[in-house]
């Protein structure tokens, strides 16, 4: 990822976007498979990858992210 996107997301991870509804922003740390990517590839905070882990398994539970990709 460039500078200019991992400054994008960190901003949008600070402010009130980390919610499970917002699955666009939630689909960038997940890879193909549906794993979430690790936070030294994220290039992001322990605190803002525990609150995007959280957020990812609540959009799964629900139903609006999937636990598997299917396409594989």
């Amino acid at each position: 990822m460039s500078i200019i996107l991992l400054s994008y997301y960190n901003s949008m991870l600070n402010s009130s976007f980390t919610d499970y509804k917002n699955i666009y922003l939630l689909r960038k740390f997940i890879v193909i498979q549906g794993k979430i990517l690790p936070r030294r590839l994220n290039k992001i905070t322990a605190k803002q990858q525990r609150l995007i882990s959280k957020s990812i398994k609540r959009a799964r539970i629900i139903g609006l992210l999937p636990f598997v990709n299917k396409d594989n």
